[in-house]
């Protein structure tokens, strides 16, 4: 059974959906987990070092039904979480610069689709895609494939898009487009073919208003939008008017090196990520960041690289 059939795929009008009560996901290199936390308002009242607030986590190393790809290599450093809803159930997305990339049901654990892209590549981005496919950028493999995960739960079939330093993607409902973030530039993909044989066809790209593109994200707030960061900076980009406005928040220091950025449904809040720069995870942090309104919060014991809103419900 593909894995279209298993995840009751939802028409492009469908590609994510929003939950009220958001948590939060962070992917923890620390201990090779993702972890999703209690919502922002049980973070803020958190001050640690008590028993981190986790109500769910998932590991590679814990999933025997990821054993023949190697988890113990291919799960290293884990670098992308996200959720996304299917047929009311959801599913968690990850990557890991060891190489794996794999899409999971939450609700019981089992793998729906996973590969080994190789740690060579250093896959750091994921989407699942209205007909049961999933995208994935590399940043050192300088590419994006859309492979062919609706065929079976180990289909490697690819197409592939060449994109220096790629770092995010993003399936858009709304321009029927795959967008995909690099080092000097913003892409959008169609993708065309069949779900059995995608190809894939850049028609926009734009440069980026600074270099080294990391995160793209929906601007959920005001769909059509992403949040893009790069080295020096955090910005908007609508992709109705083919611009990029900068974001500015309260410390301009805190719109540099972000790794993750993302706003909260209902109340616009941000979350953001960005490393500490010190031993033994350079580019890891232990702190949460929020905006609007402000604060931070340490995990104590943590190597965090991303952090993500999390639908409700748990």
């Amino acid at each position: 059974m593909g894995l279209c059939a298993l995840l009751l795929c939802a028409p492009a009008a469908g590609a994510y959906a929003v939950e009220p009560g958001w948590a939060v996901a962070v992917v923890d290199q620390g201990s090779r987990r993702v972890l999703v936390l209690q919502s922002a308002e049980e973070l803020m009242a958190y001050r640690g070092p008590d028993r981190l607030p986790v109500v769910w986590s998932w590991s590679a190393d814990l999933a025997p039904d990821l054993a023949d790809l190697g988890p113990a290599t291919t799960w290293t450093a884990p670098d992308e979480a996200k959720s996304r809803i299917r047929g009311g159930r959801r599913f968690l997305l990850v990557t890991a610069s060891g190489g794996l990339a794999a899409v999971v049901d939450t609700t019981t654990g089992a793998t729906r689709w996973a590969t080994d892209a190789g740690a060579a590549a250093n896959p750091h981005s994921i989407e699942l895609l209205p007909d049961g496919n999933v995208a994935v950028a590399a940043s050192e493999g300088g590419w994006v494939r859309v492979y062919t995960a609706s065929q079976g739960p180990r289909a490697t079939a690819h197409a592939e898009y060449p994109l220096p330093g790629a770092h995010g993607v993003q399936w858009d409902r709304r321009t029927g487009l795959l967008w995909a973030l690099g080092d000097d530039e913003l892409t959008a993909l169609r993708v065309g073919g069949t779900p059995a044989a995608p190809a894939l066809t850049a028609v926009r790209a734009v440069p980026l208003p600074g270099r080294g593109g990391h995160d793209l994200a929906p601007v959920l707030a005001a769909p059509g939008r992403f949040w893009v960061s790069t080295l020096t900076a955090l910005w908007q980009y609508d992709t109705a008017a083919g611009r990029f406005t900068p974001v500015r928040l309260a410390d301009r220091a805190a719109e540099r090196d972000l790794k993750s950025v993302g706003d909260e449904p209902g109340t616009g809040r941000l979350l953001t990520v960005a490393p500490e720069h010190t031993a033994p995870c350079d580019w890891c942090t232990s702190v949460l960041t929020f905006h609007r309104p402000g604060g931070t919060r340490v995990l104590r014991g943590t190597h965090l690289y991303k952090a993500r809103w999390w639908g409700g419900g748990w």
